[in-house]
């Protein structure tokens, strides 16, 4: 069984705390998710961000409606227990409890003292099976996925010193070499043996990594891998990382891992992902914070 969305978890939670007496937040969670028969592996699945187990989001996101629609009310942190308002609301056998039964409450319609009415918002609808921080996830990837289509296809125009150069950029940004600039260096198209950088991650230059960049529109294979391989060894290096704009074969894969060399394959998609993470070709345009209650300053009250 999937996870419910947080409108189907409104009622198993009434029902759950119909008897009047106070429950624990966490064991209410507990239960609900063994009525719901939840596999280890849907107890784990956390939201997009990571930041949170989905299930106990989705039912703190129910707890949080019908607290403000006056079904239930909360008589200190973490606990839990159904109002007279939500007896009632049980007592006619209500097949459903969502947003839009809660809506003919005035309560749940007042917007918080000392503020402007305002209208509904999309992720209030009635029709929104995700929850608010669920919803503002799924707008982050949307818009994520678009600057990573953006980014890479700008990579793609870019001429094949400047994709060499970036390349190298990536790298340091990413930590490797430490924070000197002059750790890492373009090789240059005269004499690189298949060779396009080189990172050096000691001011010596013991131990380096070595880069081949490829700006291709077309699948990178195993014959490519080899050659890149065959240009480690002939620089009796241990380490390289192959990039390239485009994708890599399964056979390319199988070759890289099964490499006596440590051989790192990264397709246009990771590149992508990889500039954005590392602010590389990319500014910020927008910040926003999600404050949650801090129960720890509340705790002695």
């Amino acid at each position: 069984m999937a996870i419910p969305d947080f409108q189907s978890l409104m009622l198993p939670l009434m029902e759950l705390i119909a008897d009047g007496q106070p429950h624990e937040v966490r064991g209410a969670t507990d239960t609900l998710g063994q009525q719901f028969q939840l596999t280890p592996a849907e107890w784990q699945e956390m939201l997009p961000s990571g930041r949170a187990p989905l299930f106990y989001n989705r039912l703190a996101w129910a707890k949080t409606h019908l607290k403000k629609a006056g079904l239930i009310d909360q008589p200190k942190r973490g606990v839990i227990v159904i109002s007279d308002r939500g007896k009632q609301v049980l007592a006619k056998k209500p097949a459903r409890i969502d947003i839009r039964l809660l809506q003919t409450f005035p309560e749940y319609r007042q917007p918080l003292a000392g503020t402007a009415p305002e209208p509904l918002s999309v992720v209030d609808a009635p029709t929104s099976a995700l929850s608010p921080e669920e919803t503002l996830e799924d707008a982050f990837l949307v818009i994520r996925r678009a600057l990573a289509s953006d980014v890479l296809a700008n990579v793609k125009q870019c001429d094949p010193q400047f994709f060499e150069s970036l390349v190298v950029k990536l790298l340091l940004r990413m930590g490797y070499g430490g924070s000197r600039e002059e750790a890492g260096q373009t090789v240059g198209r005269s004499g690189d043996g298949g060779i396009d950088g080189i990172i050096n991650e000691d001011r010596l230059g013991l131990d380096a990594i070595y880069l081949q960049a490829k700006r291709w529109e077309g699948v990178v294979g195993r014959p490519e891998i080899m050659k890149f391989v065959g240009a480690l060894a002939g620089q009796r290096a241990s380490k390289g990382v192959f990039i390239t704009t485009s994708w890599f074969t399964q056979e390319a894969k199988d070759y890289a891992s099964t490499s006596q060399y440590k051989v790192v394959l990264i397709d246009g998609a990771r590149l992508a992902d990889l500039m954005i993470e590392h602010d590389l070709g990319v500014s910020v345009a927008a910040t926003y914070q999600i404050k949650r209650i801090d129960s720890d300053f509340f705790a002695d009250e």
